[in-house]
């Protein structure tokens, strides 16, 4: 490890200067559990919050989820999932004004193959064993492409780069887990993001 720098007060004139990289203090602190295989068979839990925690997602009108048109979108991607990896069993789900909870299971089957013109399946395509971050990044990539169409937006993300996840350890933390998530819309009035609480 290299020596930290002094820290020296930037002039004005510093302020457009390009600093160089340096890989010892410019590196993004991974959340992923080191030397885990997230391909590995079992449930994991799983939140994404929308860029900067903008409500995009309907309401909550005392403590029930009233859906729009983006959630509804969400929630097809979510349950479409299974369809693009046969190795992934869903579990619970809800989507709040700014975020989504979920639980997912990887069981370990291979990738869909991709579809040929005919509707049929391709018989030389390459599987793969799912994993939880390809899921994730489907399920962000094409609800944003969709949530987008319909808001009107273009060239803005829907959700934040990074999300939340916890490897389920045992059957008391799925319950507790499942729980949390089936109960979270009562919990709205107690986030600082909920100005659309009803």
């Amino acid at each position: 490890m290299g020596e930290i720098p002094e820290h020296n007060e930037a002039t004005p004139r510093d302020v457009n200067k390009t600093m160089t990289f340096n890989p010892d203090i410019h590196h993004r602190r991974s959340i992923r559990l080191r030397d885990y295989d997230y391909t590995s068979a079992g449930a994991y839990f799983v939140t994404i919050c929308t860029q900067g925690k903008e409500c995009l997602f309907g309401r909550i009108d005392g403590e029930v989820m009233v859906a729009n048109d983006a959630e509804r979108l969400v929630e097809s991607v979510w349950y479409s999932l299974p369809e693009r990896f046969s190795g992934t069993e869903l579990d619970a789900f809800v989507i709040m004004p700014n975020h989504v909870h979920f639980i997912v299971f990887l069981v370990g089957a291979t990738l869909a193959p991709p579809l040929t013109k005919d509707g049929g399946t391709s018989k030389g395509a390459a599987s793969s064993t799912p994993t939880l971050g390809s899921v994730v990044r489907a399920f962000k990539s094409i609800s944003a492409i969709e949530v987008n169409r319909v808001l009107g937006r273009q060239g803005q993300p829907l959700w934040q780069r990074n999300y939340y996840e916890r490897v389920v350890r045992d059957d008391g933390e799925l319950r507790g887990f499942r729980e949390y998530i089936q109960h979270n819309p009562a919990c709205w009035s107690e986030d600082e993001n909920n100005d659309l609480t009803t």
